[in-house]
């Protein structure tokens, strides 16, 4: 077994470790990004397969993960981790869905509230404090879910009909346009831009150059608020107008 990630600000990276280590304590996991991860991915038949969701959708750049290498799925059997900030339904659904047709058969599922990435709109905040007892509440429900796992009763979370119907009509039907198509509405304020090039190494679509000092988005961006959690001088924004308090993995555990 093998885990499979994308992560923004670390919270599914946390989430998948923190469940192979329950499970296998061997099992390595590997973000999309890693150079190595479609030799691994080739090798192992059963995997833990980690994402955020963002509108009841799957993050861009999983989408094309998924499509480019169609025929890596043929025969997996995979387990679904889907990490939110709010309810979304089928956050596992939504991959699970993919995947079948690409001929992987589904194990299960796991649905996990973490901190919210999202730092621009003050509606999704929580403090410190709260964001520390959501963590320690999702590490004792992965921990039920692994040891389900290893009696051979998975969790199922979002992947029957119900479930489909929550994810679509609670925002996927209204905001499906946010997640078909990378984005172009990421904001760098040249004012605040230092040109530390810190956004620009960490982008995972490579979305972010540096053009005379200055940080400048170019139009593809997937949302994972990675760049704007990290900026030490908080110049990045996408949905709203200011980051009201960076959030990241590491301030929680």
């Amino acid at each position: 077994m093998i885990g499979i990630y994308f992560s923004g600000t670390g919270n599914t990276r946390f989430c998948v470790e923190y469940l192979l280590e329950k499970i296998d304590p061997e099992a390595k996991a590997y973000s999309i990004e890693d150079k190595n991860v479609l030799e691994e991915l080739a090798k192992e038949e059963e995997l833990v397969l980690g994402y955020p969701v963002y509108y009841s959708n799957l993050p861009k750049i999983l989408q094309d993960f998924l499509e480019n290498h169609a025929p890596l799925w043929q025969g997996k059997k995979i387990y679904l981790v889907a990490t939110m900030g709010l309810f979304s339904g089928d956050g596992t659904g939504v991959a699970a869905r993919r995947l079948k047709k690409y001929g992987a058969q589904i194990t299960g599922g796991l649905h996990l509230k973490m901190p919210d990435c999202i730092v621009d709109v003050k509606a999704l905040k929580k403090s410190t404090e709260e964001n520390r007892k959501m963590i320690n509440q999702t590490k004792l429900k992965i921990e039920r879910a692994a040891s389900l796992y290893k009696q051979g009763k998975p969790t199922q979370d979002g992947l029957n009909v119900l479930c489909h119907v929550a994810g679509l009509f609670g925002q996927r039907l209204y905001f499906f346009h946010k997640t078909k198509h990378y984005t172009d509405q990421l904001k760098i304020n040249e004012n605040k831009c230092i040109g530390c090039g810190k956004c620009a190494g960490l982008c995972p679509m490579k979305n972010i150059t540096l053009e005379q000092g200055k940080a400048v988005p170019n139009g593809a961006c997937t949302m994972c608020y990675r760049c704007i959690n990290h900026c030490p001088k908080q110049a990045i924004t996408l949905i709203g107008k200011k980051v009201l308090q960076q959030s990241i993995i590491e301030k929680y555990i």
